[in-house]
């Protein structure tokens, strides 16, 4: 065992799209999933975690800055051409850990942008980027694996880029097909680069990595933000894993995750150091529809349990996620907690691990949940929670029991036909078998309400829009929510 300090190394380990229901732990029968098992009769599991957003981008900035994606009006995925969408002056949990002396990378998937201008110029250094907000070190997949470019970024360069191959808007890039894997036309040139990228080694590729990192950092207080593609589309697992599942390539992705979780579990074993280590693992948001999805779905894998929706909605499935939290002799093994929580509270919860207390503006949304973590509080740590959608129109509430919805629908995805990649919202009711009273034979009633209530204690599926029956709890909610979003 290494020495050090009182400080515990920290990963998070951020899956990507991985539903409610697509560990075994919580339900799933279709896909195995010993080591995240295994890491939950480790640790503590929550059952009521949600991302603060349902979308990717939105959802990595609310983890990384403790601040409601809402807030900077960010709702969508972010791809090539957008710069870096965190302020260099706003602590992320990067430069958060730096207050106290810890070595800290990013390791994964970025999907936050680059530099100051738009469209990104990938010829040139890519900065500011992780470096610039608290990162020692960045290696990774730079926008996510379904876009372009489909290469990997070390630091501020590109891996493998040549100043006489330069990158080419408009050119067809010089990368694998996969189903589900878009917009390969956008970019080209940059042909070592692009060689460098293949789909079925990007989870060995990310898992090596990783485990290099802790192996050269661990003799001191080390921080990785872990933030795998698995098991964003396209389904693209290695060669051992295709096969192994009962959920098809969806199935055989998560496979390849739980290997990849046990890969860096065995390295800290390996290195003495799994009792100087908390450990999270969670999900960026709810599992998707997409035709990957879909194919999982009639194999009988519910990727999202019983929720109602999947990622991109308000509705419980888009962003109820698994975490479970690993730190041994802290937090009680086996154990489940029913706190209200979000990956806006990490920043907070981290602080106060690490002893550090945040100044005005520094993770703002952010609420110590460590309590939760280590005891058994029998009052609510977070009281209300704000959680956005893809679609602006329909944020979303929660207080205490009570869900609001600020519109009708998912305001997820909505594409009505089978088989296509956005389909979702009520017309992949009947496909699901998912019930809601505003809903019938795939479409929203006429006479159904502008806006949704939902009393999760009671319809944890939220089956029942009780909306018109109590009035005073909508006035409340949305005072309570625009209250919220006019404060700094």
């Amino acid at each position: 065992m290494k020495a050090q300090d009182e400080r515990p190394n920290i990963i998070i380990i951020n899956a990507d799209d991985l539903g409610y229901g697509d560990i075994g732990v919580q339900g799933a029968t279709k896909v195995q999933t010993p080591t995240i098992d295994k890491l939950a009769s480790e640790g503590r599991r929550f059952t009521d975690f949600h991302s603060a957003s349902a979308v990717c981008s939105p959802s990595r900035y609310a983890l990384l800055t403790g601040r409601y994606p809402a807030r900077k009006d960010l709702w969508s995925p972010i791809f090539l051409k957008k710069e870096l969408q965190i302020d260099t002056l706003r602590m992320t949990l990067g430069s958060l850990m730096k207050t106290k002396d810890y070595t800290t990378a990013v390791i994964g998937k970025w999907h936050l942008g680059f530099g100051n201008n738009s469209p990104v110029d990938w010829n040139k250094p890519l900065k500011p980027g992780p470096l610039e907000l608290g990162f020692d070190y960045y290696f990774g997949v730079p926008v996510l694996n379904s876009h372009p470019p489909f290469v990997y970024v070390e630091n501020h360069e590109v891996v493998g880029m040549v100043p006489d191959d330069p990158f080419i808007y408009g050119k067809k890039a010089m990368t694998r097909d996969f189903d589900e894997k878009f917009d390969t036309d956008e970019i080209g040139g940059a042909k070592k680069a692009h060689e460098n990228y293949e789909d079925r080694k990007v989870g060995t590729i990310l898992t090596q990595k990783a485990m290099e990192w802790i192996r050269k950092n661990k003799e001191r207080p080390f921080f990785l933000y872990f933030a795998t593609t698995n098991i964003h589309h396209p389904f693209t697992p290695s060669p051992q894993f295709i096969g192994t599942s009962q959920a098809g390539a969806y199935g055989d992705f998560i496979h390849e995750l739980d290997w990849m979780l046990s890969e860096v579990l065995n390295v800290l074993e390996e290195e003495g150091l799994s009792e100087d280590t908390l450990i999270i693992f969670t999900s960026d948001n709810g599992g998707m529809l997409n035709r990957g999805g879909q194919t999982a779905r009639e194999a009988g894998h519910k990727a999202n349990g019983d929720l109602l929706g999947f990622k991109f909605d308000a509705w419980e499935g888009g962003h109820r996620v698994p975490f479970i939290a690993r730190w041994p002799n802290k937090i009680p093994s086996g154990t489940t907690s029913d706190q209200l929580s979000s990956n806006v509270d990490l920043f907070a919860t981290i602080a106060s691990i690490i002893g550090y207390k945040p100044k005005n503006q520094e993770g703002p949304d952010s609420i110590d949940i460590l309590p939760a973590l280590l005891k058994n509080p029998t009052e609510a740590i977070r009281k209300s929670l704000v959680i956005s959608p893809a679609r602006k129109r329909n944020l979303s509430f929660r207080k205490g029991k009570w869900m609001y919805i600020s519109a009708r629908g998912g305001g997820g995805f909505s594409s009505k036909q089978l088989g296509a990649h956005t389909f979702g919202g009520p017309a992949a009711f009947p496909f699901t078998g998912q019930k809601n009273s505003d809903i019938i034979n795939g479409k929203i009633k006429s006479n159904a309400p502008t806006a949704q209530l939902y009393n999760l204690e009671k319809d944890p599926y939220q089956s029942t829009n009780v909306y018109y029956k109590h009035p005073e709890i909508i006035k409340d909610m949305e005072n309570s929510l625009s209250k919220i979003l006019e404060s700094n």
